[in-house]
């Protein structure tokens, strides 16, 4: 009895990753990560535009089960394909700063759905 008891979480843990391993090609996500502000103080003249960031991102299930994790790259692009459904794109930070709010979004079928995220660098 006990091995079909240790095989019971491994069946939940495929299934729950089985909506972005059977995603189709032209379905999912795709944006650029940014950070800001990334000058001290900002002038009139000198604008202090945010920067892409290379960030790691997770994409939550709407009761919260991480589907998969991944890292945008160095200039903030990212493209995953995921199935049609409602999701959480979860901004991971190492720490309290830099930091950036979590995104509800839908995906559509045969849409790539686009999501910008911005990090607060926490310069004031």
């Amino acid at each position: 009895m006990r091995p079909i008891i240790l095989i019971i979480p491994l069946i939940f843990s495929l299934v729950a990753c089985s909506s972005a391993t059977n995603a189709p090609a032209d379905t999912g996500i795709e944006g650029q990560v940014f950070i800001g502000p990334t000058c001290p103080v900002e002038q009139v003249n000198h604008p202090c535009p945010d920067k892409p960031y290379q960030a790691t991102l997770s994409v939550l299930t709407p009761a919260r089960t991480k589907i998969l994790e991944f890292q945008a790259d160095t200039e903030g692009h990212f493209r995953i394909a995921l199935a049609p459904g409602d999701y959480i794109l979860h901004p991971e930070s190492p720490n309290v700063i830099p930091h950036a709010a979590e995104q509800t979004f839908t995906v559509v079928t045969g849409q790539f759905t686009h999501l910008t995220v911005t990090y607060d660098s926490g310069i004031r």
